[in-house]
């Protein structure tokens, strides 16, 4: 009895609960068993560990679900989990509770945000060709899981019931993951592509139907009577009649009241998110899970106007970033591959994987050819539609939990997903290349025989604080004898894993290139569409606001493709260093140098990088205040005949005073550069106030060039010169922005100057057209500018580096 007594204490003493929070270190308590330190741990390895994951498959153009769910497994026993002493500190048996709430309730609301996506009106539009896909699609991995289940079942997991392991199978092969998805179309530049909305549109049904299934395959696994089953889809579909008669008149009052441009009321929110955890709490008490709850709520919730977007805000950093990340860790500590072991288990997995892509793939490529869908396009479809993801990982550990899939079957399943999925991106890359309109126009530079033509711009710009100069800069070319201007202004947007952001994209692009705004929330920001239609109504020039979003690393096609589109003359670059209250410029991201370079290497016009020193101060001015001295420094060569062209248009402003210096000592001049110089000086409109200058300036060396340009640059408010002037001197041995070229890296330094703005500019030529073959790699614009040591005789004042 004493014996019995002891066991039954000891067992008592392994089934107390964590407690919330120690007393700390120093009075002997360990952290690590309480649950408050333990989950806050937890979290930060979590995010610590799949955000280093992602970044390591960042080159792969991997969904970030990717890395979550390999972070996941090996987190789990299939990997750092296989150490006693790991598992035991972070994640002991008693804290998994703790740890699987906060999973399943961020998990709650990702599916609530799944669900405000989904637009059943969307829905009802669904062409013909769409619906055929997601039909196949569906239909097709279906049957052919009823077969994979019954091998896996007559293999592994002979106990298990085998109604409900067919609908689990079924639906595990049939499922699209909607959310990544989009992420993959967003990344490849497809999502509003003909290509991408079909796939969405498929998909869209085909999440639905998936989740239709699952209710079923969860009523049927129950482990009571028929007649439970059935009460359980009669009490589901009771629940979706009350949220659609009842709770949508609710959702749609509180939309009404949210008008564009206004902030959501705070008690809007919280209803809403209360209204969420309400519907799960009915589902779950249903028997239907509570993820279902809130996916109903998230479709039922009305997509129009500024109400849709503000509850996605809200909630999805705290959601995607924090708690999201936690279920993938707790699908990971119930997936062993160690279980996975011997040739009948590894053909399991072969024969899974095979009959997930067969099915999938299969059908929809048969639906397509069906519906007289290219090939190329058809297997691309078959492909995307094959993507799994997080829902996958929903329906196997409900599968888990409700004891239908046995360890192994479920890390089969798991590894299944997790192989499709990472397939997806480069699939697609290799079997559908969109081809591209190639823009066949005239004026590709600044410098034209017919100076009085339409003169396009395409400005971009990081963000809101770079508007001003922008404006400022474009107000003051726009010139007064000449034809219209036009300003396509670009704000340039990184893509992100939110599911605004792929809202956004959908909202921005049309077939795959940035679209111009037409409303505030479709610009990507409400106040920089309305700081241009201002500059618009008070000057002469023509502002077409766009937004490109997109990767990084990607971002430059964009830029190129509008320019394109768009028929521009030139691009406006802005430098990827902002300045500092102390007149240096500092870094704001080291990707936008190599989105200058890139776009420099490949443009199909002419590009000039703009370093922003204020041009104008921190505010737009109006036209009638422009008063700006302006300097250009011509060193000879086609990009100065460039700048000399977009300079001379400057001159035209009555509030624009230009100096021209030719530095002659330098270079033997050209008969191009001659006539340049003579076409331009003779079109400047001679006022005989002394708002134009021409000087020509005689220096031998480095030092004599730098002290020259430093004294002329005094007083200046804006300096514009070519990129690459051939015969020009290093001015700095080393530089950080060698694609500014010589003149350009010494213009961007602190040493001339903390307060002119700078505009370096290439003048377009048929090797930086993206029609033409040239090399590839980002550091051909980098050959232009080479480091030399400072002379024997000179002090090296100038060799300090950027």
């Amino acid at each position: 009895m004493a014996g019995a007594g002891a066991g039954g204490e000891t067992a008592a003493a392994l089934c107390e609960p964590m407690k919330a929070t120690s007393e700390g270190a120093w009075q002997g308590d360990n952290p690590l068993r309480f649950s408050l330190p333990l989950i806050i741990l937890q979290i930060c390895l979590v995010v610590v560990f799949t955000r280093g994951l992602a970044f390591v498959l960042r080159p792969l153009r991997q969904p970030r679900v990717i890395a979550e769910i390999i972070g996941g497994i090996l987190l789990g026993p299939s990997a750092f989990g296989r150490s006693k002493f790991f598992l035991d500190n972070v994640f002991p048996k008693e804290s998994l509770t703790v740890l699987d709430t906060l999973a399943n309730i961020g998990l709650l609301f990702f599916l609530f945000l799944v669900g405000l996506e989904l637009d059943p009106a969307s829905l009802r539009r669904t062409g013909r060709t769409a619906l055929a896909i997601a039909v196949a699609g569906i239909s097709l991995p279906f049957a052919l899981g009823v077969g994979a289940s019954l091998v896996l079942r007559a293999a592994i997991a002979p106990d298990v019931p085998r109604g409900p392991l067919i609908v689990f199978m079924g639906v595990a092969l049939s499922i699209t993951a909607f959310p990544v998805l989009a992420r993959i179309l967003a990344e490849l530049k497809l999502l509003t592509t003909d290509l991408g909305r079909m796939a969405m549109s498929a998909a869209a049904v085909n999440d639905i139907t998936a989740w239709v299934l699952l209710a079923l395959a969860i009523a049927l696994s129950g482990s009571g009577s028929p007649l439970v089953s059935i009460y359980v889809l009669l009490c589901g579909v009771a629940f979706v009649a009350f949220a659609t008669f009842v709770i949508r008149p609710v959702l749609v009052y509180m939309a009404r009241r949210s008008p564009d441009g206004e902030p959501v009321k705070e008690s809007f929110v919280c209803a809403v998110l209360a209204i969420v955890l309400a519907a799960g709490f009915a589902t779950d008490t249903i028997g239907i899970h509570a993820l279902f709850g809130a996916f109903v709520i998230g479709i039922l919730v009305p997509k129009e106007g500024a109400y849709a977007g503000a509850l996605t805000e809200k909630v999805e950093d705290l959601v995607s970033s924090l708690l999201l990340p936690l279920y993938f860790v707790s699908s990971g500590l119930k997936t062993n591959v160690t279980t996975i072991s011997g040739a009948k288990s590894w053909g399991l997995l072969l024969l899974v994987i095979t009959t997930a892509c067969a099915g999938k793939i299969g059908g929809t490529v048969l639906a397509s050819l069906l519906m007289r869908v290219p090939l190329r396009e058809a297997l691309a479809l078959g492909m995307l539609m094959n993507t799994k993801g997080l829902v996958e990982l929903i329906v196997l550990n409900i599968g888990r939990d409700r004891k239908v899939l046995n360890e192994e079957a479920f890390a089969i399943l798991v590894l299944m997903a997790l192989v499709t999925t990472f397939m997806t991106t480069p699939a697609v890359t290799a079997v559908y290349k969109p081809a591209r309109r190639q823009a066949s126009y005239k004026h590709r530079t600044v410098e034209r025989d017919d100076a009085d033509s339409e003169l396009r711009v395409l400005a971009c710009f990081h963000a809101s604080r770079g508007i001003p100069t922008l404006i400022n800069l474009v107000e003051a070319s726009r010139g007064t004898r000449r034809s219209k201007l036009t300003m396509y202004a670009m704000h340039l947007v990184e893509l992100s894993e939110r599911s605004s952001a792929i809202s956004m994209v959908q909202r921005a692009r049309r077939n795959g290139l940035p679209f111009s705004s037409r409303r505030g929330h479709e610009g990507g920001g409400g106040e920089v569409v309305v700081a241009f239609e201002a500059f618009q109504r008070l000057s002469a020039v023509t502002v077409k606001p766009m937004t490109a979003i997109s990767d990084l690393d990607t971002i430059h096609e964009d830029i190129i493709a509008s320019a394109l589109d768009k028929r521009a003359a030139i691009i406006v670059l802005p430098f990827h260093k902002m300045l500092c209250h102390d007149g240096t410029l500092e870094p704001v991201d080291r990707a936008f140098h190599q989105v200058n370079v890139r776009v420099l290497r490949d443009a199909p016009c002419s590009v000039a990088v703009l370093v922003d020193r204020a041009l104008g101060g921190a505010a737009q001015v109006s036209a009638p205040d422009v008063s700006y001295s302006v300097l250009l420094l011509f060193f000879g060569g086609a990009d100065d005949r460039e700048a000399f062209a977009y300079a001379s248009r400057m001159a035209e402003h009555p509030g624009i005073a230009l100096t021209v210096a030719r530095f002659t000592a330098v270079a033997t001049p050209s008969a191009a550069d001659e006539e340049a110089i003579q076409r331009h000086i003779s079109s400047v409109p001679m006022a005989g106030d002394g708002s134009f200058k021409y000087e020509e300036v005689a220096t031998h060396d480095r030092q004599e060039v730098a002290s020259a340009i430093k004294s002329l640059g005094r007083g200046k408010n804006l300096v514009v010169t070519g990129r690459s002037a051939p015969t020009a001197m290093p001015l700095v041995e080393r530089s950080d922005c060698p694609e500014l070229g010589h003149i350009g890296s010494y213009l961007a330094t602190p040493e001339f100057s903390t307060t002119a703005s700078v505009l370096v500019v290439q003048q377009y030529n048929s090797r930086s057209d993206p029609a033409v073959s040239h090399g590839t790699q980002d550091d051909v614009v980098e050959e232009s500018v080479v480091s030399i040591p400072p002379s024997p005789d000179k002090t090296g004042r100038y060799a300090d580096a950027v």
